[in-house]
């Protein structure tokens, strides 16, 4: 497997680096991240990267900063591409799903039905309100999935790449049983006070947490100092959705979800999900220190899972990472680095992480092939 990555607004200087890049090799897929400054010349780059380089399937999407080995590309054009040296009966492209999975998934159902089990990388269409029920519904539909991607971020087009550019849905690439990925997640907030028990709300609204109001709950979670002047909780404080965890401690799984509003009239608070009573809710902080720490023991948990050294990743993160969290652009792939060597390594920030059929925030989705 191998990568390419390159800065640049010349299409042709940038598919003569791809080409140059790759060298000889029989790749029948590769990955393809394309950075928002390049969407809206992705179909020109796309058909000119087929021909110069004779691959025949591709999966990708755009990105408001695309990742790299050791790189992070922001606000220029740029574009990673990790060729995979499968065959071509272990994977399947998988195609737009916009509404219902039945008609999109029809002719792959032979290939899905000789496979105990599948992978797959996935990327989804912001615009899409279905988005977050497409997510969760697709693993219904697949062997054993696991499946891993990220929401397209783009100040343009929105693109994805499943062989042709594409968007509107769900799209992406499927591994057979003979292809080895594992994947792990990372949670960039961490929790604050304990796990209550919504019992009162109506669609976003939290209305009463454990027979309480739910500002009256979240004040005291947050602490004295932030409660005075809840301004200064905007992007540092956010509601989590915890997950069932199997064997894990409780809470250590959850979903991070913006505060939208706050009604102090009411005593009651607005997040970015729906949510209904008997649903666990807790607060958490957005904290670098133990981003960093909770990215290293993910990855190091990860390889020792692998039955042998990796031959390539992928890596998807939420768009309130790299920079945003770390200080500085390259930091957080930097911290990938130090854990993975120079493995190959392509993916983007997202604007919202897939992994388990869930739809994450804050997060850093890593897939590593065996």
């Amino acid at each position: 497997m191998k990568l390419v990555h390159a800065r640049g607004q010349d299409i042709g200087a940038l598919v003569a680096t791809c080409r140059d890049g790759l060298g000889q090799g029989d790749w029948p897929l590769a990955l393809l991240f394309v950075s928002d400054a390049l969407a809206p010349h992705l179909p020109l780059l796309l058909a000119e990267l087929k021909l110069a380089t004779g691959i025949p399937h591709w999966a990708g999407s755009v990105g408001m900063a695309i990742h790299a080995t050791g790189t992070e590309y922001y606000d220029e054009p740029a574009l990673a591409l990790l060729a995979l040296d499968l065959d071509g009966d272990d994977f399947r492209i998988l195609p737009t799903i916009k509404a219902h999975p039945e008609t999109p998934l029809a002719a792959l159902m032979p290939w899905l039905q000789g496979q105990a089990h599948c992978s797959g990388l996935i990327h989804a269409d912001p615009g899409n309100p279905l988005t977050p029920d497409l997510i969760a519904g697709l693993p219904r539909f697949l062997p054993e999935p696991l499946l891993i991607g990220g929401v397209t971020s783009s100040r343009t087009e929105p693109w994805q790449i499943a062989d042709e550019p594409t968007h509107g849905g769900l799209s992406g690439v499927l591994f057979g049983e003979r292809v080895c990925i594992m994947a792990g997640h990372t949670q960039g907030c961490a929790p604050i006070g304990p796990v209550h028990e919504i019992t009162r709300a109506e669609r976003n609204l939290v209305i009463e947490l454990d027979d309480r109001p739910a500002l009256e709950v979240f004040k005291e979670d947050i602490g004295d100092l932030l409660a005075r002047d809840l301004s200064r909780i905007a992007g540092f404080i956010f509601a989590a959705l915890p997950v069932d965890e199997g064997e894990g401690a409780p809470g250590r799984d959850y979903l991070v979800r913006n505060l939208v509003g706050i009604d102090e009239g009411q005593q009651l608070l607005a997040i970015g999900d729906l949510v209904q009573p008997g649903q666990r809710l807790m607060f958490a902080r957005r904290d670098a220190n133990t981003a960093r720490q909770d990215l290293a023991d993910m990855v190091d948990e990860l390889l020792a899972r692998l039955p042998g050294p990796p031959r390539a990743g992928v890596y998807y993160a939420c768009l309130g990472r790299g920079r945003e969290m770390f200080g500085e652009a390259g930091a957080e792939l930097a911290l990938l680095r130090e854990r993975l060597g120079d493995l190959p390594l392509a993916g983007f920030q997202a604007n919202g992480e897939i992994h388990g059929g869930r739809l994450y925030g804050f997060t850093g989705v890593l897939g590593l092939f065996c």
